[in-house]
């Protein structure tokens, strides 16, 4: 069951190894092509060229040297080094910011294809694509389907659309004025 699935988990555990070593953690025998190519998949490839020691760079005790988001990258490239058939991702873009974020569900959506595919998210951005919603309040299900039928429905799910949206259009005042000065 492990072999089948692979988890893109919230906080992500790394190796004070370096980076080629902690994403071909995902596959036994992964060699640097698969690496490499997980690598960029996973758009981890500006910071690895930017690493005097690219891929050997060392990440510190649990990835200390590393952002959240690059940890969480580096969790999904070694997920997709893996190549499992079901996908776990609890949260597995919460620490990007908006345009990795983009970048990485583009990948996501992608590898999906073909596999099973749970997804774990307070943002709801990462799941509008998704096949079936299953809106969760304190615990107990309480509404399902796609996005669409959800913001007709105009119920939690389509209030929690709403009050993102206007989260997302004042972080961009707040960009757009930063980038007035």
């Amino acid at each position: 069951m492990r072999a089948a699935i692979g988890i893109v988990p919230q906080d992500t555990v790394l190796f004070n190894e370096s980076l080629a070593y902690n994403i071909g953690y995902g596959a036994e025998g992964a060699d640097q092509a698969m690496i490499e190519q997980a690598a960029r998949d996973a758009a981890l490839t500006p910071l690895i060229e930017r690493l005097p020691d690219h891929y050997e760079t060392m990440v510190g005790e649990r990835g200390l040297k590393l952002s959240g988001g690059e940890k969480q990258r580096v969790a999904i490239a070694r997920t997709l080094v893996k190549n499992p058939p079901i996908l776990l991702l609890d949260e597995a873009t919460s620490a990007l910011d908006t345009r990795t974020e983009q970048e990485i569900l583009g990948t996501l959506k992608r590898i999906a294809e073909g596999r099973t595919t749970i997804a774990i998210a307070h943002r709801l951005s990462t799941i509008a694509d998704a096949d079936n919603i299953l809106v969760l309040d304190q615990g107990r299900l309480v509404e399902s389907g796609d996005h669409a039928a959800l913001i007709k429905r105009g119920g939690l799910y389509a209030e929690m659309w709403a009050r993102q949206a206007i989260e997302r259009r004042d972080d961009d005042v707040v960009i757009d004025a930063e980038a007035a000065e």
